[in-house]
């Protein structure tokens, strides 16, 4: 059993990459910090991706989600920033990432990013 969390993500090969089908996954334990209070924000990650040749192994992909746990990071940057790294290790056709903060003042919160394969 993993004590720590890991930046790195592990893959494997897409068993199906000559067809596009979609995964999703929903992540309902991320937690970062507020970087103006230092107040843990609590999200669900809501992932969807269309494979090219590599899929995300879902237990590296639980401790790279728990590496945000003690970072401070707005939630627009932290949104973005795991969807870039999503993208960069997979090279994804499609990836959208949602990520629904629970409320804070009053107000929830939800950042959507895509990213699309050139071409």
């Amino acid at each position: 059993m993993p004590l720590t969390p890991t930046a790195e993500l592990e893959t494997f090969a897409n068993p199906a990459a000559d067809r596009d089908y979609t995964i999703r996954m929903q992540i309902p334990e991320f937690t970062c910090l507020c970087p103006r209070t230092g107040q843990p924000d609590f999200a669900t990650l809501d992932l969807e991706y269309v494979p090219d040749r590599l899929c995300v192994e879902l237990k590296s992909l639980k401790l790279y989600i728990w590496s945000f746990r003690d970072r401070g990071a707005y939630h627009e940057a932290v949104t973005n920033e795991i969807a870039d790294h999503l993208q960069a290790t997979l090279q994804t056709r499609f990836l959208r990432l949602a990520a629904r903060f629970n409320v804070r003042g009053g107000i929830y919160t939800t950042v959507v990013a895509e990213r699309r394969q050139s071409g």
